[in-house]
């Protein structure tokens, strides 16, 4: 399935019902006075968030969302039949922003979680709320209110604990397959990969997490050269990044040392928050060079960087060091969560007066 993150939908909720304007009528009751009843509520539009999705593309295809208007109200003071809502299940990770306005509207990052996008009408008010001693038949009623509608601009950012980045080619999409059930395409040409793929990597029956192959990014990328910008923004979610580097690159004017810098470069562009993740380089293809020789190269990169973050030399087509990597990455996952939970609970503080209370 291709890959889409970004889609323009347009929702509207439906009209609340018109208040109705009635009398009692029956046989042998003289003065029945008004009974109008209230209209009903139109139905809202909510996205739900689905963990099976992920993907946008199904809005390419259906573009507009229309819930029911509420049914108008009816003599006996019967209120109207509300309208349905409309749930539209969108995949985790989707950022909502009213299109004309820009204004962010909200995310949805749970299974099942419900974010309101266009609230439905009011139903109006039946003549029956209007009778007074002064006035025993009115005949005022209030009709239902419209519903919202608004053109949302939807955006995915992948939700995933790990993000693979590099030039094309590093190796990203070998990784990937080989410690999780993904299926990317691998080719030994750059750009084979165009969209995120996301891989679930099971450590034992009580510990996985989940990775995501990015698109390979080149110098330019925070400018949109190449799949550019269009991707970087899914590092933004992960909580650890693996910077895969070539000992062996196609590209022998770019050495390891300048697509570690140029990288580098392109996230400070764009985020310089992403420079705060933490981030391990990941020598790949070791399988390439003789042993010594590939593990000299990489320190040698190391030395250069002034690399003092975690470094691994791994081989994903013979599965060198790829088994120990992850369990490491898993390590680090779990401390990093538990600082994430520390963080969020707040020390219990007391306010003492600076002078003792006069008594």
């Amino acid at each position: 399935m291709k890959f889409v993150d970004e889609a323009v939908i347009s929702v509207a909720a439906g009209n609340g019902g018109n208040g109705s304007a009635s009398f009692r009528r029956e046989k042998f009751i003289q003065y029945g006075g008004p009974d109008g009843g209230d209209g009903g509520r139109g139905g809202s539009v909510f996205l739900v968030g689905d963990s099976g999705l992920n993907t946008l593309v199904d809005f390419r295809h259906i573009r507009k969302y229309k819930a029911q208007n509420g049914q108008g109200g009816s003599g006996s003071r019967m209120t109207g039949r509300s309208g349905e809502d409309i749930m539209v299940r969108v995949p985790l990770g989707t950022i909502v922003i009213e299109n004309e306005t820009g204004e962010r509207i909200g995310e949805v990052t749970e299974h099942e979680q419900q974010l309101l996008v266009a609230q439905g009408g009011r139903g109006g008010l039946g003549n029956v709320h209007f009778k007074s001693s002064t006035n025993r038949a009115p005949r005022r009623t209030v009709p239902g209110s419209p519903g919202e509608a608004h053109e949302l601009h939807l955006e995915l950012k992948v939700l995933a604990d790990v993000g693979l980045l590099g030039f094309p080619n590093a190796g990203k999409s070998t990784l990937i397959s080989t410690v999780s059930a993904a299926t990317p395409k691998v080719a030994d040409y750059p750009f084979t990969t165009l969209y995120p793929n996301l891989g679930v990597v099971r450590i034992d029956f009580e510990r996985s997490f989940v990775i995501a192959d990015i698109p390979g990014l080149i110098e330019g990328a925070a400018e949109g050269t190449g799949l550019g910008i269009q991707f970087l923004k899914h590092l933004q979610r992960t909580r650890l990044l693996l910077h895969l580097v070539d000992l062996a690159p196609l590209a022998l004017d770019v050495s390891p040392v300048e697509q570690v810098r140029q990288l580098e470069l392109e996230m400070q562009k764009f985020d310089p928050g992403l420079m705060d993740k933490p981030r391990w380089l990941v020598f790949s293809k070791a399988d390439l060079l003789p042993a010594g020789e590939a593990k000299e190269r990489a320190e040698e990169v190391v030395a250069e960087l002034g690399w003092d973050k975690p470094w691994m030399l791994i081989s994903s087509v013979t599965r060198s060091g790829t088994e120990e990597l992850m369990q490491q990455v898993s390590a680090e996952l779990e401390l990093l969560v538990d600082e994430e939970a520390s963080a969020a609970v707040m020390p219990e503080t007391a306010e003492f007066p600076e002078e003792p209370f006069e008594t």
